[in-house]
């Protein structure tokens, strides 16, 4: 617990300077942004000086000095202009690659990460900060070299430009900045701890919406929408209530500062007009002066609002900074080479593992699959079947023992040469948005479409395929909710067939299908497996009979091995499963 909150008061700490890494691709770019935010504030002083000039040229009556001034000014709003789109432009520009940056780093590196942090991680949360929190952070970046610095090189010119007029008038306007600053300061804290709490609700508003949508034929079947609208208005006033607090922590600010602005600015006026009266200063330099007071009155209330935003955008960098900070264990070793080719053997030498501490999932765990070899997984569930495949591909690594194919550590090598070359067939396949062909070739940039139909063919889906609107070419919408659960197997298949491994793995792949489903899925299946090594998960003991070797897994161990016959004349624990499966 100790260790967490070091962890998160770390965070809180040094957040933006940890952004600073983002900045440097984009020196060039701020830097002549910085030249155009510079031009453009020293034109504030050089205009409240053109104000005070054409003040002294009305007063004596010069229209022709006046006519010259107002050129000038012309000219130089103009240069402003051109000087402002230039640092607008740029900074935005800078601004926009940074978020995509951060955003671009955020997720491959949550790609890196262990399965189980995507298990106890809530996926709307993940996305809002990959979006929301992200962008924010883009925003105030943009917002800090557009506004926040100009004001600040403001503030200074324009001080040193009323320095430069009275410095005691200049004295008595800057008495009330130290309690405006130390009151921006205290609201700012405030907003930012109010942000975090706006931030969380938000978040777990974005999950639920997620976790619906994604259960949305469950609602339906439980006749649950009200109980769901409910949960969500619920969790929709959390979010009004902790946004509502911080806006009203903003709605106080405003007006406490800008009494203190206004009676600032109170005191200025009585103090030139006696400073006018003892003849220290002229009419022309005091109207010069208010220019300067003017020109200041827009940059306080800026950074008034640039700091509360600033605050408010530190907890959304706090929670993407904190996605870097989780640190994967499973990795690869330093310039670990490439797994080469492989025949399939399989060897699980006295692996132990636990998903959590004390709670032994496999104990001391060897067995070996030859290549080729056929090898059923059967046993009840929590067993270790599949935590076994899990570890072969390295979504986990186990706490004792080792792995190896082939003779190598599947630790020794890299993770994409490791799983490259062993495939899955899952209980519930998974379809990503985009056509039949880039579901088949997933995970290719660029494919061969004969490869694919060929591979289609195999899998006992080229004939639904061509059937479908654009063949190939077909859609497929989130999920593949379009398509059949026995259409999605084979494609699976499809899958596999297209990326040739030696090692096969089939996680319950036909249990939920209907049986002329099931029949065409087992059948592309018969296809796949000669040659290749295969583990398969079975619940149906109707799909592991063929194989060369069953294993019986209770508590972590193998308790029984042997093919289907040898292992129903045992009596033992599979002939258990066989008759309560099939009631005899």
């Amino acid at each position: 617990m100790g260790k967490g909150n070091q962890a998160t008061e770390s965070v809180k700490r040094s957040t933006y300077w940890q952004l600073l890494a983002y900045l440097r691709p984009q020196t060039a770019t701020i830097a002549v942004a910085t030249v155009c935010t510079i031009g453009f504030v020293l034109s504030m002083p050089l205009l409240a000086h053109l104000a005070q000039l054409i003040a002294d040229y009305v007063g004596r009556g010069d229209v022709q000095g006046i006519s010259r001034l107002v050129g000038v000014t012309v000219l130089v709003f103009l240069v402003r202009g051109l000087l402002q789109y230039g640092q607008d432009s740029l900074m935005a520009q800078a601004a926009l690659r940074i978020g995509m940056d951060v955003r671009n780093r955020v997720y491959a590196h949550l790609h890196t990460l262990n399965l189980d942090y995507f298990e106890t991680s809530r996926t709307g949360d993940l996305s809002y900060r990959l979006t929301e929190d992200v962008d924010r952070i883009g925003e105030v970046i943009n917002k800090f070299f557009h506004q926040f610095v100009p004001c600040v090189l403001q503030l200074i010119a324009v001080l040193a430009y009323m320095v430069y007029l009275n410095w005691q008038l200049t004295l008595a306007t800057l008495l009330v900045a130290p309690v405006i600053g130390l009151l921006i300061g205290w609201f700012g804290n405030r907003l930012l701890a109010l942000s975090r709490r706006s931030q969380s609700r938000i978040s777990d508003l974005s999950s639920l919406l997620t976790e619906v949508f994604s259960g949305v034929r469950l609602v339906r079947a439980f006749a649950a929408e009200d109980y769901e609208v409910r949960r969500f208005k619920y969790q929709a006033e959390r979010n009004r209530r902790a946004k509502y607090s911080a806006e009203q922590v903003k709605a106080i600010q405003y007006p406490v500062v800008g009494f203190l602005e206004a009676m600032g600015a109170l005191l200025v006026f009585w103090l030139g007009s006696w400073q006018i009266a003892q003849g220290n200063l002229t009419g022309s330099q005091f109207v010069g002066f208010i220019a300067g007071i003017a020109l200041l009155m827009d940059p306080i209330n800026l950074l008034t609002s640039n700091f509360n935003e600033l605050k408010q955008a530190e907890a959304s960098a706090d929670r993407v900074i904190e996605l870097l900070q989780v640190q994967p264990t499973v990795t690869e070793q330093p310039q670990a080479p490439d797994l080469p080719p492989i025949t399939g053997k399989v060897e699980f030498c006295q692996v132990g593992f636990s998903y959590a501490l004390g709670q032994p999932v496999l104990e001391n765990l060897s067995l070996r699959v030859m290549p080729g070899e056929v090898v059923a997984l059967v046993g009840s569930s929590g067993a270790g079947k599949s935590t076994l495949v899990n570890l072969l591909l390295r979504f986990y690594d186990p706490q004792a023992g080792q792995i190896l194919i082939d003779g190598v550590d599947v630790r020794s090598v890299t993770l994409r040469s490791l799983r490259r070359q062993i495939g899955i067939v899952p209980q519930e396949t998974i379809l990503f948005t985009g056509t039949i062909a880039q579901n088949i070739a997933f995970g290719q940039d660029s494919f061969d479409l004969q490869k694919v139909q060929e591979a289609a063919q195999i899998a006992n889906a080229h004939d639904f395929i061509s059937a479908l609107p654009q063949s190939y070419e077909t859609w497929v919408g989130e999920r593949g909710v379009n398509l059949s659960g026995g259409q999605r197997q084979r494609l699976a298949i499809a899958r596999a067939v297209l990326l040739d491994p030696r090692i096969l793995i089939l996680d319950e792949a036909t249990s939920s299908l209907d049986a002329e489903s099931e029949a065409l899925v087992q059948e592309a299946l018969t296809r796949l497996m000669p040659g290749r090594t295969v583990l398969v998960i079975a619940h149906r003991l109707t799909t592991v009979r063929n194989a060369d070797r069953i294993l019986v897994l209770e508590r972590g161990h193998v308790v029984e091995s042997g093919n289907h016959e040898e292992l129903m004349a045992q009596e033992g624990r599979y002939a258990q499963f066989h008759a309560r499966q099939f009631q005899l």
